[in-house]
């Protein structure tokens, strides 16, 4: 996406310009009553009789187009022996008229040179003369030598004229020197009447040539209020804040051309995709991802697919996720797409299909300290699913109770991560943990217990202590019944006959 034309066709652009400006300007031909009328001329601006003829031969030779004779007759009276500066300046100009008709540009600028370095040339002559050598090396390619000419001339004269101001921006531009071009090309701007699209287009390549941002963005604006369905201005603006940092105010423009239906192809739309993402807006790129994906305005390539799940990812969707991580997975057959299906289903709680696709990453080549450490942690989290230890349980119920099981398998698990793996350490921490977790349970069924049995050791000394009374061994709670005889072997001394 650019804004300004390419270097190459605004090169060619220019140079049909250049040729066209000299075209139209009046080379200082030497018209036939100009000969014939000699004895107007001022002192020692005047033919003699011979010179006068021959070059009045040569002169229709030329208004016939016959150029190429004309050099041959003009070679001719320069041989003369007594030729004044006058005669071999006009001499030279003529020589230069036909080289120009014949697209010699070389050989029209040398014929020019020559008829300055005669000497019979009034100021306003060669004023003419250097302007039109400027003009033509331009237009042959030597684009900074020709502008340093048209300078050298605007610096001594003084004349500057519009045509020479276009004439210097252009020629700047196409020698790439666009500090040069600059002061010129905003003289050329400002003294556009009417300014048209070309005027902005050069500005907005140089300012943006030049680094120069504010103004590149104040040109921008400019474009945006004459030409505002222009899509490729927009997008330039969009550009030049987010390149400014200005990243929030690029993601506004964007999202207002997306919304406004101006965006349609695939990286301008994956443009709006990218910025919803980057701004932590992951379920709105998935959406749009997932609608232009339909739409088939965004290619469904295994590379996107696997964008659009991993942004539904982001955004907790997991459920929306999964059958797109299954089908990119199958379908590629890449570890880390099994490992991404396998953490998809893991944060949906189905342990045994993500137990299956993190076996399938592993035997792939993936990370096993990883993928076994979700698999653990998924069984483990199994556990908080699973009724709890109740103390009143027998031994054998305990052990068969299905969160010791799940208590177990998620330790077997956790073995499983290689100890030279980064997990390594966390995977011991988690055993030690699991294990202390089921330690106490135990301790706490041994503290209730213990607890039970002294309340019923302080219920049966006191029966004990009441039986004197009462006449009888009389418990107030039968289910202390249980611990006497253990009462008894602590507490109470047998007594034996002798």
């Amino acid at each position: 996406m650019t804004l300004y034309r390419k270097k190459s066709s605004l090169k060619k652009l220019i140079a049909a310009t250049a040729l066209a400006l000299v075209s139209a300007t009046a080379l200082p031909l030497v018209s036939t009553s100009g000969f014939a009328v000699a004895q107007e001329a001022t002192e020692g601006r005047q033919f003699s009789a011979k010179a006068g003829e021959a070059v009045n031969a040569a002169l229709q030779l030329i208004n016939n187009d016959q150029h190429k004779e004309a050099l041959v007759a003009l070679n001719a009276v320069l041989v003369f022996p007594t030729l004044n500066p006058y005669e071999r300046s006009t001499i030279y100009q003529m020589q230069g008229a036909s080289h120009y008709e014949l697209n010699d540009y070389a050989a029209t600028i040398t014929s020019f040179r020559n008829a300055i370095k005669a000497g019979g040339l009034l100021p306003n002559e060669i004023n003419s003369l250097q302007v039109n050598i400027a003009q033509l090396m331009i237009a042959s390619g030597q684009y900074a030598e020709g502008a340093q000419a048209l300078e050298r001339f605007i610096n001594r004269t003084g004349q500057v004229k519009p045509a020479y101001i276009e004439m210097l921006t252009q020629a700047w531009v196409q020698s790439e020197n666009y500090k040069k071009a600059l002061p010129w090309a905003e003289k050329w701007f400002k003294a556009a009447r009417p300014k048209e699209r070309k005027h902005f287009d050069l500005m907005n390549f140089l300012y943006n040539n030049l680094g120069m941002q504010a103004r590149q963005a104040d040109i921008v604006k400019q474009m945006i209020g004459r030409w505002p369905e222009d899509k490729n201005l927009w997008d330039a603006w969009a550009s030049m804040l987010a390149n400014g940092g200005r990243e929030q105010e690029a993601f506004e423009v964007t999202k207002m051309l997306y919304l406004g239906g101006a965006l349609n192809t695939e990286q301008d739309l994956m443009k709006v995709v990218q910025y919803y993402s980057f701004y932590d807006m992951p379920f709105q790129a998935a959406e749009i991802l997932e609608k232009e994906m339909n739409a088939k305005r965004i290619s469904r390539s295994s590379e996107k697919m696997v964008q659009l799940s991993s942004l539904f990812r982001q955004a907790r969707e997991y459920k929306r996720a999964i059958p797109i991580l299954e089908s990119a997975a199958a379908s590629s057959g890449k570890a880390k797409l099994y490992a991404d299906l396998g953490e998809a289903l893991y944060n949906e709680g189905q342990c045994l299909k993500a137990e299956t696709a993190f076996k399938s990453a592993i035997n792939k080549g993936y990370d096993a300290g990883k993928s076994w450490m979700l698999i653990a942690t998924c069984r483990y989290e199994d556990t908080q699913k699973q009724a709890r230890i109740n103390c009143k349980m027998s031994e054998a119920e305990k052990r068969s109770a299905p969160i010791t099981k799940s208590r177990e398998s998620a330790i077997q698990a956790f073995e499983q991560v290689p100890r030279s793996s980064r997990e390594g350490r966390n995977a011991k921490k988690w055993i030690s943990f699991i294990k202390a977790e089921r330690q106490a349970v135990e301790n706490r069924c041994i503290f209730e217990a213990n607890v039970v049995k002294e309340l019923c050791f302080a219920i049966i000394k006191g029966a004990y202590d009441n039986e004197v009374f009462v006449g009888r061994f009389d418990l107030d709670d039968p289910k202390c019944e249980a611990f006497k005889e253990e009462y008894d072997s602590k507490y109470r001394v047998k007594i034996v006959e002798r």
